[in-house]
């Protein structure tokens, strides 16, 4: 059986995600420990008691989702003798989990994954002007057409497919207005739905340049190391294991699109036939089943989940 660990994207948040496993685990309180620490912050205390506004913030949930999955991985360590050289023939994550995906694998420490995503959340946040961006979600378009629908948009300005997720459901990302005039023009072309999401800042695309040369400076500064597992990258949908290759698709990913159904169906293609999603909520295991027809599927962030898992593994 091989298996891929995949772990989740801003959106998956919640107020007291993780608390259980910090309370029942020491291997996971460490890792929040060592995220507050690393922050000069008590990034924990937002996680476990909110409110949800502030740990919402793209400079807090990225660290947040990050140290939730982290916690896991641990306890799976510690308590089921998880390997991921091993155990795992690929990791992935959905736009913030490639690096918690990575941490998870030894390509960066704990410490140095957490200042790496609050940098970003910054970066990405001061890259355009609060209210100048916008993303949207089109539900019920190929891939293909909604790429089609931004060029259709964006009339000299910036709009592009920002999240390919699979199962019809593209997120495009820009300059306010054109984000809206693909809207309407998604419904007239048939798009089951089409809507404008909550979001601080218009991911994935060009208007975040900015922001990925902040990354570029804020990576080449941090030791990376070969990951335990390959990793399949968002922006090649294919696995890498190379350092500098590895920091480049780092840096591409703030701009370019979070190929997800590709990256899925990679995997699925070289043989993977269960996906362990690590940390707070569901969401990928939602897309995955829509991608991968017929692959186990388990998400795995409380005590519960690991004893599961671990029962699972002594069968």
């Amino acid at each position: 059986m091989s298996v891929a660990f995949v772990f989740p994207g801003q959106g998956s948040q919640t107020v007291g995600m993780g608390k259980a496993l910090a309370d029942a685990f020491p291997a996971a309180q460490a890792v929040f420990t060592e995220v507050d620490d690393a922050l000069g912050a008590k990034l924990s205390s937002i996680i476990f008691e909110g409110p949800i506004e502030t740990l919402t913030l793209t400079e807090n949930a990225q660290p947040a989702l990050m140290a939730v999955s982290l916690a896991v991985i641990r306890v799976l360590q510690s308590e089921a003798g998880l390997d991921l050289a091993r155990d795992a023939k690929f990791v992935a994550g959905h736009s913030l989990g490639e690096y918690s995906a990575l941490c998870a694998a030894g390509t960066f420490s704990i410490a140095d994954t957490a200042r790496l995503l609050r940098t970003r959340g910054q970066a990405m946040q001061k890259a355009v002007p609060v209210g100048a961006g916008a993303m949207a979600a089109i539900i019920g378009l190929e891939f293909d057409a909604a790429v089609a629908v931004a060029a259709e948009a964006a009339q000299g300005q910036i709009c592009q497919a920002a999240n390919d997720n699979g199962g019809g459901q593209v997120v495009v990302s820009g300059d306010k207005a054109a984000v809206e005039r693909a809207v309407e023009i998604a419904k007239a072309k048939g798009a089951k739905r089409a809507m404008l999401l909550t979001v601080s800042a218009p991911f994935h695309c060009s208007l975040m340049q900015p922001a990925a040369d902040v990354m570029a400076e804020a990576l080449s500064k941090v030791q990376v190391n070969k990951p335990a597992a390959p990793v399949v990258a968002n922006v090649l949908a294919s696995a890498i294991s190379e350092p500098a290759e590895i920091v480049k698709s780092l840096v591409a990913q703030v701009t370019g699109t979070v190929r997800w159904r590709e990256s899925v169906a990679y995997m699925a293609s070289e043989g993977v036939t269960s996906f362990y999603e690590i940390g707070a909520g569901k969401v990928l295991s939602g897309l995955i089943k829509r991608i991968a027809d017929g692959a186990k599927l388990a998400a795995i962030g409380t005590p519960e989940d690991v004893a599961t898992f671990k029962a699972g593994r002594n069968a």
